[in-house]
């Protein structure tokens, strides 16, 4: 099995690890998992954006990889950028957390840039 699909499944998980850190709370109350006042600010806000984003971007990312190797795109390549998609995924959130804004930008741009790049993969590969 390819790389690519198992990035797919790592994926799957980071925005779920994404918010992890503000869950470990003492003050996270787990009969009230979604109450706003505890994600209002902070860190705890990042790291629910974080999530928010990742749950954003798997789609386009998990849909680009499967129709990127049904449609004969290099493997090998693909594999490459779909690494390098969870890489910058984890970079993000690690941003998020410390609210650099700038460097998030960044990496999200990349990260977006590595899907398109699977996605075409079938045409100039």
């Amino acid at each position: 099995m390819p790389i690519a699909v198992w990035c797919i499944l790592v994926a799957a998980f980071l925005p779920i690890l994404a918010v992890y850190p503000a869950k470990i709370s003492r003050e996270f109350d787990n009969a009230r998992p979604r109450d706003p006042d505890y994600w209002k600010a902070g860190f705890r806000s990042r790291a629910q954006a974080a999530q928010a984003n990742g749950f954003e971007a798997f789609p386009f990312f998990a849909i680009s990889v499967i129709v990127a190797l049904g449609h004969g795109g290099d493997a090998a390549w693909i594999d490459r950028l779909a690494v390098l998609f969870v890489g910058l995924r984890i970079i993000y959130t690690a941003c998020y957390w410390v609210d650099r804004a700038t460097p998030r930008s960044i990496a999200w741009i990349a990260a977006t840039a590595s899907t398109l790049a699977i996605f075409t993969s079938p045409v100039w590969g």
